[in-house]
Parts: structure tokens; C-alpha cells; sequence
């Protein structure tokens, strides 16, 4: 027998007892005294029954919570849609973005940017995806820009509501001129961090494509069997990783290693901001991309030349143009 029946079972036999003594008193005037028993008897029945079903099921008489209804989850929204046609795009960025050195020495170039340049050598992603680029594309990159620069670029175009903005940044920030005077990999974070953060309070709904920053061991390795390359060089062009070019010593190796490293510890931030925005694809290709004298400018043998800039129009192209889920 289990704790509720012998719990039901005295009260029971406590109820019949009651009832029996109940019935042998003799009513002050017969019937009124039976109606008087019955109704008492009522309600002694009605007591026990509230008794016996507030017990629990493990016989500790504590009451019965009754299931709540269950909470309606909310379904989880469609995952963002990446248009691989944008009618309109905004670059931010640096001198690659704005075709430093690749028309003529020390000078901008921006029509033959591989964001949104005009020239038809290069084909950029604006001749690519827009019907009108020319009304439809604003290029905000400027010479010298560091990471830090960013969300100002960002102010400048969301003015303009592009459906796609163009994001090549970074090697400023560890083109300096020694190495102690890299921008910090945290800082790096922060400020990239807080331009994408300031560009999707203003556009939520504009896709960003983020090229990783070159490999600047690479293109030292590259620029340097030119010899007016070098003498270029001698101007100030990223000095921690530039500066005395024919030095192989274990000193000099090292130099260029540390720039190295903190290159590859912006694109990891780079790339793990980037992975937190639902509309943001980050691009690899850039560091990865072995590229040779025949994409380096013929003025510095360090930023790209025409063909490179069309090679880096046909990567973020690849890119965008991708099927699939945003990551």
C-alpha cells in the first residue's frame, strides 16, 4: 500500500467513525437535525477529497505544481540573404584602394582602383556588378589611412546608402617606420570593431567585403630584385619592413618576421569581427596570393601595379559573387 492509500484510508475510517457517532445523537427536532448531520457530513467529504488530491505523488502531502503552459519559442528568423548583385558600392580603405603608385610614381591613381575604378585593364568590381557604376560607386580610401582612420571613412559613406562596401586596410598600420611603432594587434581589433559597429547602426542592411591585408614579407621578397625599387624604397616606404632590403642578417630576419606576425594577427581580427556580423564576408586571398613583378607597381615594386589590381578586383569579385550562406 502506498502512502497516499494509507493516507486516504485513515481519513476514511476517521470519516465513518465521525459519521456513525453523527447519526446515534438524537437531533433537537428530528428532521432539522438530520439536515444539520447531512450537511456536515458534506462537508467533511468535501474536506477530504481537498485533502486527498492536494497530496503529491511521492506521499509528502506538499501540493502539486501544475504544468505551466509551455512557452512559445520564437523561431529563429530567416538567415541573411548575401545578394551577389549589389546596385551600389562605397570602398574604404588605404593607397592600394585608391591605386597609389600604379600609374605614376608617388600619385593616386583611383581609375584604376579594383573597388571601383573606371579603366577597363583592370575591370574592377564596379565595372563588374553595376549597370551605371559611375553614378553608383564612391571610393573614400585615402594614402596613409590606418585602421584607426576607418569609421571616419564610414561617416563619409553612409551618406551615400551603398549596398556594398568595400573594406582594404591595414598595411599602414604595420608600414611604420620601426617596428616598435606598429599599431598594437588590440587597438587594431578595437577600431575595426567600432567602424563596423558604427556602419551597421547607420546601414543594417549594406553587405561589407573585407580583404585580408597583404603579405608584406612577400612583397619585399618580390620588390626587392628591382634596383629602382629599392632606391623608392630609400623614401620612407614602410621602413619596418623595407628598410636596408639587402640585409639577410638573423637580425634583420627577424624584423621582418615580427611585421609579419602582426600582419597575420590583424587579418585574425579581421576576420573574427567580421564572422559576428551576419552581412560581412572576410576574403583570406589578399595575404594568401603570391603575387610577383608582374602585378607590382613599376614605380615602387611594393603596392599593385594595373595587373594587380585587377587581380585583386577578380578575388573580391570570386568572393562576392559566391553562392551560398554569408560565412
Amino acid at each position: 500500500m502506498t502512502e497516499i492509500d494509507r493516507s486516504f484510508s485513515s481519513r476514511r475510517t476517521a470519516f465513518f467513525r465521525m459519521r456513525s457517532a453523527e447519526v446515534a445523537l438524537p437531533g433537537r427536532n428530528g428532521s432539522a437535525g438530520g439536515v444539520r448531520r447531512r450537511a456536515g457530513a458534506a462537508l467533511v467529504v468535501g474536506a477530504l477529497l481537498l485533502s486527498v488530491t492536494a497530496c503529491s505523488e511521492d506521499g509528502s502531502g506538499a501540493p502539486t505544481a501544475r504544468p505551466s503552459p509551455k512557452a512559445s519559442t520564437p523561431s529563429a528568423g530567416p538567415a541573411p540573404v548575401w545578394r551577389t548583385a549589389p546596385a551600389s558600392i562605397a570602398a574604404l580603405g588605404d593607397s592600394i584602394t585608391v591605386g597609389f603608385d600604379a600609374c605614376t610614381v608617388l600619385s593616386d591613381c583611383p581609375e584604376v582602383s579594383w573597388s571601383t575604378g573606371t579603366s577597363p585593364k583592370v575591370d574592377s568590381l564596379a565595372r563588374r556588378l553595376l549597370e551605371r557604376p559611375a553614378g553608383h560607386s564612391w571610393n573614400h580610401a585615402r594614402t596613409g589611412a590606418l585602421m584607426s582612420d576607418l569609421p571616419d571613412q564610414v561617416d563619409a559613406a553612409k551618406a551615400h546608402r551603398p549596398e556594398l562596401v568595400t573594406v582594404l586596410i591595414g598595411a599602414n598600420d604595420a608600414c611604420r617606420s620601426e617596428v616598435r611603432a606598429m599599431t598594437p594587434a588590440a587597438a587594431f581589433r578595437a577600431d575595426f570593431a567600432r567602424a563596423m559597429k558604427k556602419l551597421r547602426t547607420s546601414l543594417p542592411r549594406t553587405q561589407v567585403y573585407v580583404a585580408a591585408v597583404p603579405d608584406l614579407l612577400r612583397l619585399w621578397s618580390e620588390g626587392r630584385k628591382n634596383p629602382l625599387g629599392k632606391q623608392v624604397w630609400q623614401l620612407g616606404i614602410c621602413g619596418s619592413m623595407l628598410r636596408d632590403p639587402d640585409d639577410l642578417t638573423d637580425a634583420a630576419a627577424e624584423r621582418r618576421e615580427e611585421v609579419r606576425e602582426r600582419v597575420k594577427t590583424y587579418n585574425k581580427a579581421l576576420e573574427e569581427v567580421c564572422a559576428e556580423d551576419s552581412l560581412c564576408r572576410f576574403d583570406p586571398g589578399v595575404f594568401d596570393y603570391r603575387f610577383t613583378e608582374r602585378q607590382l607597381s613599376s614605380w615602387d615594386w611594393f603596392h599593385p601595379g594595373v595587373r594587380g589590381q585587377g587581380e585583386l578586383a577578380e578575388m573580391a569579385f570570386r568572393t562576392i559573387t559566391r553562392k551560398g550562406p554569408v560565412a
